[in-house]
């Protein structure tokens, strides 16, 4: 029988918890400083996790750590960790304890459920929707350019259409994932822009390209450099719709490397929202592989 027993030390679990992260970081293709860098922010958040040690007849066969806070106004529970040790899976400990997590968010108010998966999980969390994908890829030598499209550096004319468009789409995108509302995902696109690139074009390690073709915009891209240590995080690549289907979508990438090579990284990452196939398909395709996937469900009200 699965149990569960709330610890008042959970040393030995964050121990296990940093390790099994450093595997799964590393493995995707950062390196060990990257992998420690984002370590260091997840570390700094687990301090309010609440973490229950699951056995099975006084065996320890794994842990799940969980977390209630404020999401915009709206109490949210989050699975930090829900791991079972390989001799004791596939006996059902993961579903008791994804049900036990579920109950103890919703037993404290919380009215949606997120995990972020490092880890192959199987169809555990099949019926949480996909709200984004981390995706990296190591580049081990100059991308080949499509023929006849051509990557320069963004305008100061051309920033302020640039910079609505962005927004805009930022927005759509947080709302078709499911992550926020309207309202909420303005505001979180307003302060997030101004917090990302307070100095606009002149913003340190930024790169802000226009693609064209035939002497025709085609689309635009906008990248992060040293976002972590040799690792170059792509905002945004952008084909526009009239352009797309062309095979642009993969020069815009091809763009996003060359310029990831450029600044002295060797590894370009980006941030898939959830809903977006076409992009995700895309990225698998040129061999950009899943560190992280963030899902997440409604919880119904507690009975408690």
């Amino acid at each position: 029988m699965t149990e569960f027993s709330v610890l008042d030390d959970g040393t030995h679990w964050q121990q296990d918890f940093e390790r099994r992260l450093l595997a799964s970081y590393t493995a995707a293709g950062f390196t060990q400083a990257a992998a420690e860098r984002v370590l260091e922010g997840v570390r700094a958040g687990i301090g309010d996790w609440t973490i229950a040690e699951i056995t099975d007849a006084g065996v320890r066969v794994g842990y799940v750590a969980v977390v209630v806070a404020d999401n915009n106004g709206a109490l949210a529970g989050r699975i930090g960790d829900l791991h079972i040790d390989a001799p004791h899976t596939g006996r059902g400990h993961e579903q008791a304890a994804r049900d036990w997590a579920e109950r103890w968010c919703a037993e404290r108010g919380a009215r949606r459920l997120s995990i972020r998966l490092t880890e192959p999980a199987g169809a555990l969390f099949d019926g949480y929707g996909v709200r984004g994908q981390l995706r990296t890829r190591h580049i081990d030598a100059p991308p080949k350019a499509l023929a006849g499209v051509t990557a320069r550096p963004m305008t100061p004319a051309e920033y302020p259409d640039w910079l609505a468009s962005e927004k805009a789409a930022y927005v759509g995108d947080i709302v078709r994932s499911g992550a926020l509302g309207r309202t909420e995902a303005v505001r979180k696109s307003d302060r997030d822009f101004a917090e990302l690139i307070p100095q606009g074009l002149a913003t340190p390690d930024h790169t802000f390209l226009v693609l064209e073709a035939q002497g025709e915009q085609i689309g635009t891209g906008w990248l992060k450099h040293r976002y972590l240590p040799g690792v170059t995080f792509g905002y945004a690549l952008y084909i526009q719709e009239q352009h797309r289907g062309k095979g642009y979508g993969r020069a815009a990438m091809a763009a996003g490397e060359q310029a990831t090579l450029e600044a002295g990284d060797t590894t370009l990452m980006f941030n898939v929202w959830g809903g977006n196939e076409v992009a995700m398909n895309l990225y698998t395709s040129a061999g950009y592989h899943v560190v992280e996937e963030t899902r997440s469900t409604g919880l119904p009200p507690s009975a408690a």
